[in-house]
């Protein structure tokens, strides 16, 4: 075999290369802005319209349990105070959980029920800005130290997932707990729960 012929598949396979890679480089995609709300399911994963959906049921489930009203009769009127706690992934996915404990607060403040009070990494922010201005800030703009206000309760649960898969058909389950504890006694006044069940089918391609 002479050089000169040794030499065409190798000559073959980079004209087949460099062909791929302009086809590549070629191909565009189409990205379409849509309202941040609209209900988008692509891969049948837990999603930010699942977060929000949970978020308002399990705030809905809550406040109108008996609790909330005994506490406003024997409180003068009063809402209550809750801090919500941490939500643990149980399940085998990456879930944006802080995501999820926002959507939980945006529900209960929107509410007007229930006045919910910073989380621990927030309160040490908001205690040091108060600490400065007790030093920098002019007398009548300081905030007063000594004013926080307690949460009674916490609301706090995780979690969980369930999926059966059978060829291109797949089903996932998710549950997700939640508990509301007086912070004074340790119970629970409300447990409560919200289910998602999703079918998912692939198509023969696997697009």
């Amino acid at each position: 075999m002479t050089p000169h012929r040794s030499r065409r598949p190798l000559l073959r396979a980079a004209a087949c290369v460099a062909l791929a890679l302009t086809a590549a480089g070629c191909a565009t995609k189409r990205v379409a802005r849509i309202e941040p709300g609209a209900v988008t399911d692509l891969s049948g994963r837990w999603n930010d319209t699942d977060s929000r959906l949970v978020a308002n049921q399990l705030v809905e489930q809550t406040l109108s349990a008996g609790w909330a009203k005994r506490y406003t009769d024997t409180h003068g009127g009063e809402p209550p105070t809750i801090i919500v706690g941490n939500f643990a992934n149980r399940t085998l996915e990456h879930i944006a959980v802080g995501t999820f404990v926002k959507d939980i607060e945006k529900a209960l403040v929107s509410t007007g029920a229930a006045r919910v009070v910073a989380t621990g990494a927030e309160r040490s922010e908001l205690r040091g800005e108060r600490k400065d201005q007790q030093q920098n800030a002019r007398a009548d703009t300081r905030a007063r130290q000594g004013q926080e206000l307690g949460a009674r309760y916490m609301l706090a649960g995780e979690l969980q997932a369930i999926e059966d898969v059978d060829g291109r058909e797949r089903v996932v389950f998710y549950q997700v707990d939640a508990s509301l504890i007086d912070l004074e006694t340790n119970a629970k006044v409300w447990v409560g729960q919200h289910k998602i069940k999703k079918y998912i089918t692939r198509s023969a391609f696997g697009l």
